[in-house]
């Protein structure tokens, strides 16, 4: 993607992020927590689920699929399992609320389950399992999404969003292990990002309507066939996470609401685990998952310049890279972000704050 050659100091970019949320009337703990998610995702390098998501935001809440000034609440409590309804709002503020639920939840009764109804997008989903791992815990999240993207495997429509699956869990003297994972090979943003790139997306991403490879993103993102990651096995995880996050919620389920025409009803599930319950303590878990990942790491590799990673290590390089160096401004997101801060009504600080790439 082509970029401005600008860096955007953190601080700023989540402040731009905070203005934009409080204009279009978020109480100022929704925007401050929205804006935090949606920094955290630009952080690690997942742009797609970043600041690139304040146009679909805006235009949500101008068609009426996301309620700016929700009213969330509880509305089952058995110990250690709840269910919220957020009332119609961004996800990012109910699914942080449910982590620390979860979290507090589980360190009492060892294992916790909040699921979420009533919402919608709610960031990168590793966010939430990082947050109940930095805690010491394991954490799983799940999401379902507003509207159809994957093929069931064999056949020619649409029927579940790209539901992504969160993992995390603690490692002594380490960053947790994160996976985080769209069901379909390729999650929309990376159509949205190709299409902003004016690049090709690769065969294997989408489909046509007669099944064959759809290799133009635009194309992909009017008519959308995504296909599920590793065929059946996608296909069964996006369904799993489907029953998780809408079926057990209470959430409209994607494969039978069609397109949504007023708010669009996601649910979330996340999933807490204290290990200390069945090891006797974490630090026998955390360092054998410290053990483990410093195995995986060792593998030998073919090429000695590209290392083995585990999951979560990318994220966390890029994340670090841009606390030091600020967080790269693509041109076409500098200008619709522009364009959204001109409608909201507050100031575009980005060209006045960047220091060079």
């Amino acid at each position: 993607m082509t970029q401005t050659g600008l860096r955007i100091p953190p601080a700023i970019w989540r402040g731009q992020a905070a203005d934009i949320l409080s204009a279009w009337g978020l109480p100022p703990d929704h925007a401050a927590t929205t804006a935090d998610v949606l920094t955290e995702a630009d952080l690690m390098g997942i742009e797609s689920h970043g600041l690139a998501m304040l146009s679909l935001y805006e235009r949500q809440i101008q068609e009426g699929g996301a309620n700016p000034q929700p009213e969330i609440r509880i509305v089952h409590d058995h110990a250690a399992v709840a269910l919220i309804d957020a009332d119609g709002g961004f996800g990012q503020t109910p699914s942080m609320l449910a982590t620390q639920m979860a979290g507090e939840r589980a360190e009492t009764f060892g294992i916790a389950a909040v699921a979420i109804r009533n919402s919608n997008h709610y960031g990168a989903a590793g966010i939430y399992a990082r947050r109940l791992a930095e805690r010491g815990l394991i954490g799983w999240s799940t999401s379902s999404v507003w509207r159809s993207a994957i093929v069931p495997t064999g056949g020619v429509e649409p029927r579940l969003g790209t539901n992504p699956i969160a993992f995390a869990a603690p490692c002594a003297g380490q960053r947790p292990f994160l996976l985080d994972m769209a069901t379909s090979t390729a999650a929309i943003g990376k159509l949205k990002l190709a299409e902003r790139a004016e690049k090709s997306i690769p065969a294997g991403w989408a489909l046509d309507r007669q099944g064959r490879p759809q290799l133009d993103p635009a194309a992909a993102l009017l008519d959308t066939l995504l296909v599920p990651l590793g065929g059946h096995k996608g296909y069964g995880l996006a369904t799993m996470v489907e029953i998780l996050s809408s079926t057990l919620s209470g959430a409209a389920m994607t494969p039978l609401r069609g397109t949504p025409a007023g708010r669009h009803d996601v649910g979330h599930f996340v999933m807490a685990i204290d290990p200390a319950l069945l090891r006797g303590s974490r630090k026998a878990f955390e360092d054998d998952m410290a053990q483990m990942m410093d195995a995986l790491r060792a593998t030998p590799c073919f090429d000695e310049s590209v290392p083995v990673m585990v999951a979560g290590d990318p994220e966390y390089r890029r994340e670090d890279e841009r606390k030091a160096q600020g967080i790269p401004l693509p041109a076409k997101l500098g200008r619709q972000l522009r364009d959204v801060c001109e409608r909201a009504g507050v100031p575009f600080v980005f060209e006045e704050e960047a220091v060079p790439g």
